[in-house]
């Protein structure tokens, strides 16, 4: 099937759900997607942990697609039509990274076709910032990375940056290799830098995990337990992990993981890692046992002044033990989560005699589907004071799962043709205090969402850009102070050219608004219908945001594996420009030009110390830019 949307417009329209209400590493969900992109799933010999990569997708979906495959094998991409829980603008989403082959395993590896058929990818990226805020530092960032793949069996990957001041003696490296059904039962095995995820994420969670966001009923959703983490900002793993997996027919499986990782906790600190995962699969039933142990080279103590932070983990080992189960029936999904850690309560500061706790943390949900394009999510979470797991994540409301209670429903429906109405809303009670909440207790907040959206699809064969759609997104929330947001978004797109306006307003306490018009040409080239040389894409913005609470966060184009999603506030305006020129199929270019100009009489009246305020022709600026070589063998 062919299809002339951009891979960055789709990604751009993922990063836009998840950008203002998840935890995410975007430069780990941008090496995925590409990487898929490179090495498209095949249909017909995929998995549910394989397609759960493409974040979009919810379980239902996911499902659909497996059940479909194995009825009857896809012949053509053209039969994703047939899947009810895809709309065409979510296959639209899909295409990129799916193709259709055989439903057979492959044959065995050897080592001349690997190196063969392997993919090499090097990228070398420069930036450079205006020396404003950056005095007697050297304002310029540099990173290098390389990337060897074998159809997602053999992955490996290198990465070495230098961060914007730093000195020779600063600079950050990191490395992974990542093999896959390599031998009988050997389903995983990786080393250097990785993330591992275990049942809801109460034990051990994934670098990457979406949260809230309009992916409403994909809250849950289960990953592989083993992966590469591509990054080198040090919130991964760093060691060596391993799943085994037997299988007895297709309806069961047992995979066995064990990991363990060495790193820095911070610049004095280090921590091992030891931790093992069970899970057995039968049917519709999944039951997954999991326990981790921390173990610290020096004492953990957080601050002590704060109150907030009175039940965080202390001491020098911690252990997490939890259990999880999912269970499928077609029109109803039922997964959850119990969890114990283990923590310690200062009785006496001066002689530092603690008191051994153990922390509870529970999140319980059930998907239902009770008709083709209805889908509902129940969940509830409850998290102790004295729960507290530095690598586990699961939906919450703060970034720490902590001292938490709450209820959360969602909605996402597209029973209408060319509509969707989507939105969550969630209801949570923190008996503590909360950084940010000052000296607020037993506080009670809420936080509730909506948007409809409408596609002018055609219905086509294929599916084509010659389409437009809107969508009108709103927020209330309560969590110390009230806050309201509401987003509006017109696009249009055709024959190449892609014009999108976006317009946001919110309030707290005072008020927030921002317009911002996007223009992106894609040259097309006259070899090909399909690969564009030149890609363009400009986009100018005014906001007018008087305080920080006001901000404004808006996802920009960016040059391959990086993004930016800058808090825009204050009086001003922002302008950027990408572009991507594909040199020869082997070779490729980004640029990648951005500039903010803030109102003098407002920067003045912030700044009042500010060196611009004795030049009185001088107008406040911050200018990025960003440069970017791409060779793929």
């Amino acid at each position: 099937m062919v299809t002339n949307f951009s891979l960055d417009d789709i990604i751009g329209d993922i990063y836009n759900y998840l950008t203002e209400f998840s935890e995410v590493d975007f430069e780990q969900l941008q090496t995925d997607l590409y990487a898929l992109h490179d090495a498209p799933i095949n249909l017909n010999n995929t998995s549910d942990e394989e397609l759960s990569q493409l974040y979009f997708l919810s379980p239902q979906q996911i499902d659909d697609i497996l059940l479909y495959a194995h009825k009857h094998p896809f012949e053509s991409l053209y039969e994703l039509r047939m899947i009810p829980s895809l709309e065409d603008y979510e296959i639209r989403d899909l295409l990129p990274f799916v193709r259709v082959g055989a439903s057979t395993p492959e044959d065995k590896m050897y080592a001349r076709e690997v190196f063969a058929h392997a993919s090499h990818g090097i990228t070398a990226r420069v930036d450079a910032r205006n020396i404003e805020g950056f005095e007697g530092t050297d304002p310029v960032y540099a990173q290098g990375r390389y990337r060897f793949d074998y159809q997602r069996k053999i992955t490996f990957g290198a990465q070495l940056r230098r961060p914007v001041g730093g000195k020779a003696k600063d600079l950050q490296w990191g490395a992974y290799l990542q093999l896959r059904d390599i031998a009988p039962h050997l389903h995983t095995v990786v080393g250097g830098n990785f993330q591992a995820s275990f049942g809801q994420g109460l034990v051990m969670a994934p670098v990457f995990h979406s949260g809230k966001s309009m992916y409403v009923t994909s809250i849950g959703q289960q990953r592989e337990a083993l992966r590469y983490y591509g990054s080198v900002d040090g919130a991964g793993l760093h060691g060596a992990g391993t799943t085994l997996r037997w299988e007895w027919g297709k309806q069961t499986r047992l995979d066995v993981s064990a990991l363990y990782s060495f790193n820095h906790y911070n610049d004095t600190t280090w921590r091992h890692v030891v931790g093992a995962n069970l899970t057995l699969r039968h049917k519709r039933l999944e039951v997954q046992l999991s326990g981790i142990e921390s173990i610290y080279s020096d004492s953990i103590h957080p601050y002590r002044n704060a109150k907030y932070n009175h039940h965080y983990f202390r001491g020098r080992s911690q252990a997490v033990l939890g259990a999880s189960f999912r269970y499928n029936h077609g029109w109803f999904d039922l997964f959850g989560e119990v969890a114990t850690s283990q923590n310690n309560e200062i009785i006496n500061q001066q002689s530092k005699i603690t008191n051994q706790k153990w922390g509870v943390g529970t999140i319980v949900g059930c998907r239902f589907y009770p008709t083709s394009g209805v889908s509902l999510l129940a969940l509830y979470r409850y998290y102790s004071p004295w729960f507290d797991n530095q690598l586990g994540y699961a939906f919450s409301e703060t970034s720490r799962i902590n001292d938490e209670n709450g209820g959360y429903l969602g909605f996402d429906i597209t029973r209408l043709r060319n509509w969707r109405f989507l939105g969550y809303g969630d209801v949570f009670y923190f008996s503590g205090y909360k950084y940010g909440l000052g000296n607020d207790t037993c506080t009670l907040g809420y936080d509730a969402m909506a948007e409809v959206q409408y596609h002018s699809t055609n219905h086509q064969l294929p599916i084509t850009n010659d389409q437009w759609w809107l969508s009108l997104r709103a927020r209330a929330r309560k969590k110390g102070a009230s806050t309201y947001s509401i987003r509006a978004i017109f696009d249009w797109q055709r024959n190449g050219w892609s014009l999108r306006t976006t317009a946001d307003a919110n309030y707290v306490e005072s008020y927030g608004v921002s317009l911002a018009q996007d223009i992106a040409y894609d040259f097309q080239s006259p070899m090909s219908n399909i690969q564009c040389p030149i890609t363009l894409r400009v986009r100018m913005q005014f906001f007018d945001a008087r305080d920080w609470t006001n901000r404004i966060y808006l996802y920009e184009h960016d040059v391959l594996y990086a993004y930016s999603i800058p808090a825009t506030y204050g009086l001003g305006g922002r302008f950027y420009l990408c572009l991507r020129w594909q040199i020869i199929p082997q070779l490729a270019l980004y640029f990648r030009a951005s500039e903010t100009v803030y109102a003098r009489e407002w920067y003045i009246e912030k700044y009042p110390k500010s060196p611009i305020t004795n030049h009185h022709s001088q107008i406040p600026t911050r200018t990025d830019l960003h440069l970017l070589l791409r060779a793929k063998l």
